[in-house]
């Protein structure tokens, strides 16, 4: 078993701020080393700081004597200011435990640095609102395009209108599905910690190459040393495969295979291969592929906007995982997804 010294190395040595704080006398009963450390508070800036959190506890001590089960851990976001004066964004958990010895209760937590997550967050604000202004420009246009034909062709025939008809439908959904996956909320859900989502990893690559069948009959499936399920935003994950496994049907062969692959990897996380043997990426254009609107020399003659692996390198990244490809020694290409997640 692990002795008290032990305990307070591991809450010492933590990336989180845990406190203890005696719900009689308001005093700061211990503060980890990681106050001082991240938002550079020693004990006594510790204990000014400890203030705000006794300024809702009588009400919420009066709740919980009288059975309110609910008020014995809160966790809340608010900011803390550091020595040079910025605000840092924190999330402070606390929890009501009584003293073993006399019973009297105690407030427990601790305060997270979120700033990183905040962070995430905007950009990917910034990032739903570059894909909805993209794709609703141009679909805004045919949609008041279609309308205009629709009212002004009175003597088109049935065939035409029936056209017309399938267009004004088509619009209509790729406006329904940018409210349903790409709208700010959507991804903004992407990628935050302890997210609830879970996808077997085998699932989500049969799912898409299932879909994709219909284009590439051969496109195989290979999951490795990988238990049932994963953490991470199905979704999300759904339109980089779907991304991946459209530019391989469009840029390579109708013969050609194409492989979908899953495996831990053995510093960290987890992969994902989609690899074609097709031609090879011109070396002068990868680092450039993912840019915003590039289109390589494979593109010219193609539909497409150069959106499809900016955002696709986009929503990895949101997970705070990678997006990279590479050319095949032997022929053809390999776009390896890594993500930061536990298996």
């Amino acid at each position: 078993m692990l002795s008290a010294d032990d305990y307070r190395q591991i809450l010492e040595h933590s990336s989180d701020v845990h406190w203890m704080l005696d719900c009689d006398s308001g005093k700061l009963l211990y503060v980890s080393q990681a106050a001082e450390r991240v938002f550079g508070y020693d004990r006594e800036r510790a204990q000014q700081v400890a203030a705000s959190l006794l300024a809702e506890l009588p009400a919420r001590l009066e709740a919980f004597t009288s059975g309110d089960s609910t008020q014995r851990r809160r966790v809340r976001d608010a900011q803390f200011e550091g020595l040079d004066g910025i605000l840092i964004p924190v999330e402070i958990e606390s929890t009501l435990v009584p003293d073993p010895a006399s019973g009297a209760l105690r407030l427990v937590g601790t305060v997270r640095d979120v700033r990183e997550r905040v962070e995430r967050e905007k950009q990917q604000k910034k990032f739903a609102s570059m894909v909805s202004h993209e794709f609703r420009t141009p679909l805004s246009t045919i949609d008041g395009a279609v309308q205009r034909l629709e009212m002004t062709s009175g003597n088109a025939d049935e065939a035409t209108k029936k056209r017309y008809r399938k267009i004004q439908s088509a619009v209509d959904r790729l406006l329904e599905l940018l409210d349903e996956y790409l709208s700010p909320e959507r991804l903004a859900s992407i990628g935050r910690k302890r997210q609830a989502d879970e996808i077997s990893p085998e699932a989500l690559l049969e799912t898409a190459a299932e879909a994709a069948r219909s284009r590439r009959a051969d496109i195989t499936v290979q999951v490795l040393n990988l238990p049932q399920w994963l953490r991470c935003d199905p979704q999300g994950m759904r339109l980089c495969l779907d991304i991946l496994l459209d530019n391989a049907i469009k840029y390579t062969n109708d013969n050609i295979a194409i492989e979908l692959k899953a495996s831990k990897v053995v510093e960290g996380g987890v992969e994902f291969h989609v690899t074609d043997h097709g031609a090879p990426i011109p070396e002068d254009e990868i680092p450039r592929l993912f840019e915003k609107g590039f289109r390589g020399s494979a593109a010219a003659g193609q539909p497409g906007s150069g959106l499809g692996l900016y955002m696709a390198k986009a929503v990895v990244e949101v997970h705070g995982g990678t997006l990279t490809v590479e050319n095949l020694p032997e022929s053809g290409k390999k776009f390896r997804i890594w993500l930061p997640i536990a298996a």
